[in-house]
């Protein structure tokens, strides 16, 4: 049985906007993104979303709704009290570009900085062959549809604007991490983990892991282990006792990264 809701919704721009109020006509089995293109169908033609599949496998429609970052196309309305008010509003860590569009490019330069997958250097084509038990760790992140709601929660840069320079968030620190756990790759990325995409920002709240659509547990699946072979390579004393060893002699190679 449909009923009227009551939403605000933002409008503006990068110089500026406010919460509107809208009262919209909702439908039985409908979720969020129905409901804001019937807004744009009958009350506000205008109004700016950024959307593409609504199948949940896009990412585009990214949105914080209640507070909350969301998928609009994902969010049920069902989940709502009919008498509640249902506010609806930009990614709060990127800039806004109208109403609930925002500027991601942030990540795209960040994805850019990640090195690449790098397969020994005498491996023929056709001869990749690894036993899915080697691969189930790094595979579960595949899954990620690049929505960056967990950089958009992420409070290294939520509520510190200067970091990201720093610091890439848990979506590129997942793929470092998938990266350094693939069975083929070669390339130690551990220090590239710390330096560039700044893996001590990350004190693992699990808020990331919270609004993945995907629901990719990317603390304690790629965020800890990351850190982990981080310590290890920083603190282990056997580690150290080896790196004096190689200097002494010339043989300052680094060792290769387990995989797995």
């Amino acid at each position: 049985m449909g009923y009227s809701a009551k939403f605000k919704v933002w409008r503006g721009d990068d110089e500026g906007g406010a919460l509107e109020d809208f009262d919209v006509d909702v439908n039985e089995g409908e979720v969020v993104l129905d409901i804001v293109h019937r807004l744009q169908a009958t009350q506000a033609p205008d109004l700016a979303v950024r959307w593409n599949c609504k199948a949940g496998k896009c990412g585009s429609c990214s949105a914080e709704v209640n507070g909350k970052p969301r998928l609009m196309c994902m969010t049920r309305m069902s989940t709502f009290d009919p008498a509640e008010t249902i506010t609806i509003t930009p990614m709060r860590t990127f800039p806004v570009i109208r109403d609930l569009v925002t500027d991601v490019s942030y990540n795209y330069t960040k994805a850019r900085m990640v090195p690449a997958f790098a397969p020994p250097a005498d491996l023929e084509p056709g001869d990749y062959r690894m036993a899915q038990v080697d691969v189930e760790r790094s595979q579960e992140f595949r899954k990620c549809i690049e929505c960056f709601l967990c950089n958009n929660t992420c409070h290294a840069v939520r509520d510190h604007e200067d970091n990201k320079d720093g610091f890439s968030g848990p979506r590129f620190l997942m793929r470092i991490a998938e990266l350094d756990m693939h069975p083929l790759d070669t390339v130690d990325r551990r220090d590239v983990a710390v330096e560039d995409h700044g893996l001590g920002y990350c004190n693992i709240t699990k808020c990331c892991t919270e609004v993945c659509p995907e629901h990719i547990h990317i603390t304690d699946n790629a965020l800890i282990p990351l850190k982990e072979r981080v310590a290890d390579k920083k603190y282990d004393p056997l580690f150290s006792v080896s790196s004096l060893f190689r200097k002494a002699t010339g043989r300052d190679k680094a060792p290769e990264t387990p995989k797995g």
